[in-house]
């Protein structure tokens, strides 16, 4: 078993009714894909669009804020998050992504990964970063089941930003403007299905082995923030605020 806890969720998983989608107007019959009900509702979420100075600038749909334009490869820019949980044991979550997922499905990744919501006023607020604390409350405790009493916004340490972009499949893809959210807590779990096949715990002094022992890719924002900034702050959980930078915005394109 890697790390001090492994839970394998696959064989849990409900039979979900699926249905048929085109990815994109004039692709062929091979580049259509089944979709979850559940996750293909999901694609209906507005995201809040910004520009590279993370000023909103409208809304899309989740679905069109994550397609791979067929031409030029661009996705649009959105806002998103990124929350790394750990225990008061200093041992970080991770959770492997579900195959019912439409966009990096059956991938590692943090503990929690997803976006503000346009329809969701509060979750529009800027100062402090507070409509973003909001949304990873909403998602923390959507996906993995987390109460809410125990993620209330003022719990999450607002770190930084990261600018980074993505395209994926090739059909779906990702350009983010990820806050960075950290919690340090010991919380009860009990994981979305159909969001999670896999939860674990691990420690700061093996996870380069425990890694390269995972049976699946890590997700593209996960790899890059382990390889450029996490072992860091991982380091210095009780020393965050050296590293907050809520000016400038990290650009990793």
């Amino acid at each position: 078993m890697f790390g001090c806890l492994v839970k394998n969720l696959r064989h849990q998983l409900p039979q979900t009714r699926t249905c048929y989608v085109s990815m994109m107007a004039k692709r062929s019959d091979s580049e259509t894909k089944v979709l979850d009900a559940l996750q293909e509702q999901a694609l209906k979420e507005q995201c809040i669009l910004v520009n590279a100075n993370d000023d909103a600038v409208g809304f899309a749909s989740k679905a069109n804020c994550h397609r791979v334009h067929s031409e030029t490869k661009e996705v649009k820019l959105h806002r998103a998050f990124s929350v790394f949980l750990f225990n008061n044991s200093g041992d970080m979550l991770m959770q492997r992504r579900s195959e019912q997922k439409i966009t990096f499905p059956d991938m590692y990744t943090n503990a929690c990964c997803s976006h503000p919501l346009y329809d969701i006023e509060e979750e529009r607020v800027v100062t402090d970063a507070l409509g973003i604390r909001k949304a990873a409350q909403r998602r923390l405790n959507y996906e993995l089941g987390i109460p809410f009493e125990q993620i209330r916004p003022e719990y999450f340490h607002y770190l930084t930003r990261i600018h980074y972009k993505h395209t994926g499949d090739g059909i779906w893809g990702e350009h983010e403007i990820d806050y960075i959210l950290i919690l340090q807590k010991d919380v009860d779990l009990n994981p979305n299905l159909n969001e999670i096949s896999e939860i674990r715990y691990i420690k700061r002094n093996n996870i380069d082995e425990e890694i390269k022992r995972l049976q699946a890719p890590l997700t593209p924002w996960f790899e890059l923030i382990l390889n450029k900034r996490l072992k860091t702050w991982w380091d210095n959980l009780q020393n965050l605020i050296e590293f907050e930078e809520h000016n400038n915005i990290q650009r990793f394109l």
